[in-house]
């Protein structure tokens, strides 16, 4: 069946193009906008349109409401004795600021072979392609059970997720899990993530008045509390180097061994293409293996916005009553966020004691096994699909639900990216390509007739 099976697939992407791209269009068209709540009726539509799309093909579908946006979950059991696998891909997208954008972010355009539009890489696109995948291994009556969990709140920390998951257990029971939502570090080179950074993200506020005062008047004798909170950053962080100063903030990481920093260099990584993918001027080093140890296995300090007075045009000579200081840390393996939190929190206020810090954002990062029959799997079908064998790397993003369902499944989670970096997650113009459509198309596939072999 093997050669019989490689040899139609690659006739069933390429005679699938068409369908792919009407799915997309559809998918596309609807502004699943989820940190918007004007567009609540639009992630309702967006939801509607994924059951029709996994009814098509044969899956029973239901919606489940959550406290807030609904998850689809489909399912397409063949035989209760075939594996399992549960595939997660998220529906919903960033804004899009259309200013900025050369087309209309929410009608697809097919620029040869090229998807622009708010969600074709971020995740619609890649959603397709497992979908689509299984399509062909129905037709080859592959001894493989389907589920399918298409969530609408990624964007936005997935807040409701682990309640969807706790309260449907016995539906999500599986022997592995997919998930294509991560970025390769070089088109010239397929990426397979095998771990995330967690985050730990803070407001950090303070006031020391009830208005605005003429600087004039009380400057020097009233406190800045904008000045303040700069300083208190930079007590927390040097921010030419990057290095954290708060005590204990590094005693549990995990740093990178000099093997896994040998396969993060072997990804393609070039430090001259990341600055212009991402319109950097510069970075805190040249250093390849260095560049890809702070952004894949190092924590961070970054400080995001520090707000507070008068910020319109010219001079208004007052000293502000209020400022807040909005930061974030990536956390690397073994990091607890919560852990974190009280380091960070009690460093401020012991200094500090009239200053606020609240936690805005928590979650844990994620490591998984570099080797075993899953990671093997996926590998040999990355290889198939792309002439090439992958990278392992390590994403220096988050992922809640990869978290939540390696928590409560205990089963494998595999990460195969298929978006590349200059597609442009979150970014204006963003875009997809046929080559790593019909390419997850056959690693999907390739994958899922691995997966039928496997004993769980």
């Amino acid at each position: 069946m093997s050669n019989a099976y490689s040899e139609g697939l690659a006739v069933y992407a390429q005679n699938s193009r068409q369908a792919f791209e009407n799915h997309l269009r559809t998918l596309i068209s609807i502004p699943t906008i989820s940190a918007d709540p004007h567009h609540k009726a639009d992630i309702r539509r967006g939801a509607e349109a994924a059951v029709q799309l996994l009814q098509g093909l044969g899956c029973a579908v239901r919606l489940v409401e959550t406290a807030g946006n609904p998850i689809v979950f489909g399912e397409l059991i063949n035989d209760a004795s075939y594996p399992t696998v549960l595939v997660y891909n998220h529906l919903d997208v960033q804004p899009a600021e259309v200013a900025n954008w050369k087309t209309n972010p929410f009608d697809l355009v097919v620029d040869g072979d090229h998807y622009i539009g708010r969600g074709t890489t971020d995740d619609k696109g890649p959603a397709l392609t497992a979908l689509m995948a299984m399509g062909y291994t129905q037709q080859c009556a592959l001894p493989l059970n389907y589920k399918f969990v298409w969530e609408l709140e990624e964007e936005i920390g997935s807040p409701h997720f682990e309640d969807f998951v706790k309260g449907s257990l016995q539906q999500l029971v599986a022997d592995s899990v997919v998930v294509s939502d991560t970025i390769w570090v070089s088109a010239d080179k397929p990426a397979i993530p095998v771990g995330l950074r967690g985050l730990m993200a803070l407001e950090i506020s303070l006031r020391t008045s009830e208005a605005d005062t003429h600087s004039g008047l009380t400057g020097g004798a009233a406190r800045n509390p904008v000045g303040e909170l700069a300083q208190i950053v930079s007590e927390c962080y040097d921010a030419v180097s990057g290095r954290v100063k708060i005590p204990h903030f590094y005693d549990d990481m995990v740093p990178a061994t000099d093997q896994q920093l040998n396969d993060f260099v072997a990804s393609g990584f070039s430090v001259e293409r990341f600055k212009r993918d991402h319109a950097l001027y510069s970075l805190r080093s040249q250093n390849v293996r260095d560049v890809l140890r702070r952004i894949m296995a190092q924590p961070t300090f970054e400080v995001h916005s520090i707000g507070g007075g008068y910020v319109g045009p010219g001079l208004k000579a007052i000293v502000p009553p209020q400022a807040t200081a909005k930061v974030s840390m990536r956390l690397v393996a073994n990091q607890d966020p919560h852990r974190i939190f009280e380091l960070v929190k009690r460093f401020i206020v012991v200094r500090h004691p009239d200053v606020r810090v609240r936690a805005s954002a928590v979650l844990p990062p994620y490591l998984a096994e570099s080797d075993g029959l899953y990671l093997k799997a996926i590998s040999t079908a990355m290889e198939f699909a792309f002439d090439r064998k992958p990278a392992l790397v390590r994403e220096g993003g988050s992922i809640g639900a990869v978290i939540t369902l390696a928590k409560y499944l205990k089963v494998p989670v595999v990460m195969p990216g298929l978006s590349l970096p200059e597609h442009g997650y979150h970014a204006p113009n963003e875009h997809f390509d046929w080559h790593q459509a019909s390419g997850g198309i056959k690693m999907y596939a390739k994958y899922f007739q691995e997966l039928a072999t496997l004993k769980p």
